[in-house]
């Protein structure tokens, strides 16, 4: 986002639609920092600008700043996938999808937040140690579209410096892993430039329990439970 000089009447009331806080008051009206900018287009949408001074510039979009539209507006698609926002339906429609099968957990860490945000090099970090772990990334995903080698975790590297609001980085493991993979992410994830939050997508026993409570309290994380039910949707596509 751009804000133009000559059209700004300096009344500020831009500056509070900013989730990310970087339309700046001037000497003279206000300016947008747009190296934080994550073109959310908030500012924009809000209408609130009696001089129209706000404006998308044409570079906004273009590749790879247009990043941040794809990942920060839910508005805007990635492209080759019809949908816009962060991450997929998978992990969160299970019981419809059958994405996780008995024997395996989905996990999904929530880069960045509204007045926080993310450069993707936090991702590529987090990404390096999942590549020497033998677990499978969500090819679905718009993060997946950013990986320039699977095999090493390395994201394209004209991408790396772009800033999002959010990005969620989905993948799956067996069982077996788990304790390995919290303790590989554990180290890096307390080193990362930003807030992650972190989820675990699983089934409950045949008993209604939920076993990985047990074996995450075990390795010092605390975890809370939540659900989500799609009542209503249809049978699984595969079985489970």
């Amino acid at each position: 986002m751009r804000i133009d000089p000559e059209e700004c009447g300096g009344c500020l009331e831009c500056i509070d639609f900013c989730p990310m806080g970087c339309i700046l008051e001037r000497d003279v009206g206000v300016a947008i920092d747009e190296d934080d900018c994550v073109e959310c287009g908030v500012c924009l949408r809000a209408g609130v600008c009696p001089t129209d001074a706000l404006y998308m510039p044409e570079e906004s979009m273009r590749w790879p700043r247009v990043i941040r539209a794809q990942f920060s507006d839910p508005g805007v698609q990635h492209p080759g996938m019809n949908q816009g926002g962060r991450g997929t339906e998978e992990m969160k429609t299970n019981d419809v999808t059958g994405r996780f099968r008995r024997g395996e957990y989905g996990m999904a860490l929530e880069f960045g937040r509204p007045g926080i945000g993310t450069r993707l090099t936090e991702i590529e970090k987090v990404l390096k140690v999942l590549a020497a772990m033998d677990v499978e990334l969500e090819r679905n995903n718009p993060v997946f579209l950013l990986v320039e080698d699977p095999r090493t975790g390395r994201l394209k590297p004209e991408v790396l410096q772009e800033k999002v609001l959010s990005a969620i980085l989905e993948f799956k493991i067996r069982e077996a892993q788990l304790e390995n993979v919290v303790r590989a992410l554990q180290p890096v994830l307390a080193e990362i430039d930003t807030v992650v939050s972190w989820g675990l997508a699983t089934r409950f026993a045949e008993d209604g329990t939920l076993p990985v409570r047990q074996r995450l309290e075990a390795l010092g994380v605390s975890a809370r439970p939540n659900a989500k039910i799609n009542m209503g949707m249809g049978r699984p596509i595969v079985e489970r």
